[in-house]
C-alpha cells in the first residue's frame, strides 16, 4: 500500500492542488462569486446615482424657478396643490381614497 502511494504520489499531489486552486477560484473574498456579486452591486449602485443625480437637478431647478427669478405660473402650480386654492368661480373637488372594509 505504501509502494502504491509513493508512486501515485506525483498524481495526488497534482489533484490536491488543482482541487485546492479551483475551490479559491470560485469562492472567498477574491473569488469568482464574489466578483460577480460586488459587479452587481457596482452596477445597482451606479443606477441609483444616475437617479439621485436627476433628482437633484430638478430640485436645483425647481430651487432656482423660487429664488432668482420667481416664476408665476409655478408659485401659482404650488398654491394649488398644497393649499387648494383656487381662482375665483372655479371649482376644486377633494377626491378621498376608501380603502376601509366594511
Amino acid at each position: 500500500m505504501l509502494k502504491r502511494l509513493k508512486n501515485n504520489y506525483f498524481l495526488l499531489l497534482s489533484t490536491f492542488l488543482i482541487l485546492y486552486f479551483f475551490f479559491n477560484l470560485l469562492s472567498g473574498q477574491r473569488g469568482l462569486i464574489s466578483y460577480l456579486e460586488k459587479n452587481k452591486n457596482l452596477s445597482n449602485l451606479q443606477k441609483e446615482e444616475i437617479l439621485l443625480t436627476r433628482q437633484i437637478s430638478d430640485l436645483d431647478f425647481k430651487n432656482s424657478l423660487l429664488s432668482n427669478n420667481l416664476d408665476p405660473d409655478y408659485i401659482e402650480t404650488l398654491i394649488r396643490e398644497r393649499f387648494l386654492f383656487g381662482k375665483k368661480d372655479e371649482t376644486i373637488y377633494i377626491i378621498k381614497n376608501n380603502d376601509s372594509k366594511n
